[in-house]
């Protein structure tokens, strides 16, 4: 097994993961919240056998627990309609992230499409969760994330 420092990581959908691994991750996320005292407990809410959890614990994480820059850059499709770049914005801010750049295209047919760069450091919220988020606004057609170090 190579040492730590020359292994090589990788970024991975959650539903390429297998069932065992998946497991793994909400069993770590019930003892990092405190919701259950022990891997006992975690693994047996989870239905894990404790083994897989031990096999899987120091190998799969959360995207967002494994990052080190503070930097967050998202690609928004965006319907063209009054306030919506006024709204993103509004959205943004109440998470506790401040926008360093903004890119925003000449909307065609309807659409435009926006660049944003936010600094992270005092977010609010979990990634995944404020993505979500972007995506509920009824004038966002997609968000994806282009590059983060947003954990």
């Amino acid at each position: 097994m190579k040492d730590v420092s020359e292994q090589r990581y990788f970024l991975v959908r959650e539903d390429v993961l297998t069932e065992a691994m998946q497991k793994t991750l909400d069993a770590k996320h019930l003892l990092q919240s405190g919701e259950v005292a022990s891997i006992w407990d975690a693994v047996k809410k989870v239905d894990l056998s404790r083994s897989a959890f031990y096999k899987y614990r120091d190998a799969v994480f959360p995207f967002h627990s494994i990052v080190r820059e503070r930097i967050l850059t998202v690609f928004l499709q965006l319907e063209d309609r009054n306030g919506t770049l006024a709204t993103l914005l509004h959205t943004v801010a109440q998470v506790q992230c401040n926008v360093l750049t903004i890119h925003q295209t000449i909307p065609i047919q309807g659409r435009a499409n926006v660049t944003l760069s936010l600094d992270v450091t005092a977010m609010n919220v979990q990634l995944d969760d404020f993505i979500q988020q972007l995506k509920r606004l009824d004038f966002v057609e997609s968000a994806e994330v282009i590059s983060s170090g947003a954990s």
